[in-house]
């Protein structure tokens, strides 16, 4: 499974200033969305360093379609290079804005090079580049509000918190269905000044994350908390997201390979 955390805000302001008046432009109206037909477009979130000297680009996507769930094998339609066409990435992709969906590492001497994701739904093709531009750095760990992302692990497992890969291996007979047990851990604490809000510390959410054939989850089942000095729960519910009370768009979202 991957692991995956993002935080990222992009300001964009423009202004025109005429010779002799400042000049207005007339609003454009929005494209209306569409359930289905319409391009898929790779986000780059940003990047990080790790302890090896490593970094980590961090990558998410936007279908376009609101009610279409698109499967795209790697290959020449699903690709990033240079070093791929497989680097980790989805197959399945989910309609809407997806946020932080896995990282791709690069080494320590990746300099000023940059990766490439292509995406090619509906016949409609989208390149976006990645790098380590140092105005994308992100702290993927914890914010500036301190506020930490939750904790995961499967029973006999070691605990990862943020963009950290986390896997295990599991079989079953097809056509049988198969039981997932998660063990997620929050310290509860909310944004500085913010009031706790009277939903769980923690929700996961399941869905397939990349490989052939088509896969359907059951409502997942959580216990009460195991550990009163924190919000800790046993899960049973691969690509599960799991946000804190973060504000929306800062999630960890853990996905199987």
């Amino acid at each position: 499974m991957q692991v995956r955390r993002s935080s990222v805000i992009i300001l964009w302001m423009a202004g025109v200033l005429g010779s002799a008046a400042l000049v207005q432009a007339q609003s454009l109206p929005l494209e209306p969305r569409h359930d289905a037909g319409q391009s898929i477009t790779a986000a780059f979130e940003g990047w990080f360093a790790n302890q090896d000297g490593t970094y980590s680009i961090l990558l998410g996507y936007y279908n376009r379609n609101r009610k279409q769930d698109l499967d795209i094998p790697v290959g020449p339609n699903n690709r990033i290079e240079p070093g791929g066409p497989d680097q980790g990435q989805p197959t399945h992709f989910l309609p809407g804005r997806q946020w932080g969906v896995f990282t791709v590492t690069v080494p320590k001497d990746f300099g000023i090079r940059k990766l490439t994701w292509t995406l090619v739904a509906n016949g409609q093709t989208t390149v976006v580049p990645a790098s380590l531009d140092p105005l994308w750095e992100v702290s993927p760990f914890i914010e500036a509000s301190e506020n930490t992302p939750p904790t995961i692990r499967f029973e006999d497992g070691a605990s990862v918190q943020g963009p950290s890969p986390i896997s295990t291996s599991l079989s079953t007979i097809m056509g049988n269905p198969l039981t997932l047990a998660l063990w997620v851990s929050d310290d509860a604490k909310t944004i500085l000044g913010m009031q706790p809000p009277k939903t769980p510390p923690v929700i996961l959410t399941w869905s397939k994350f990349r490989g052939p054939g088509e896969v359907t989850f059951a409502d997942a089942k959580s216990a009460s908390p195991v550990n009163t000095s924190c919000a800790s729960w046993p899960t049973i519910g691969p690509e599960t997201a799991a946000t804190d009370f973060s504000a929306a768009g800062r999630m960890l979202r853990y996905g199987s390979p």
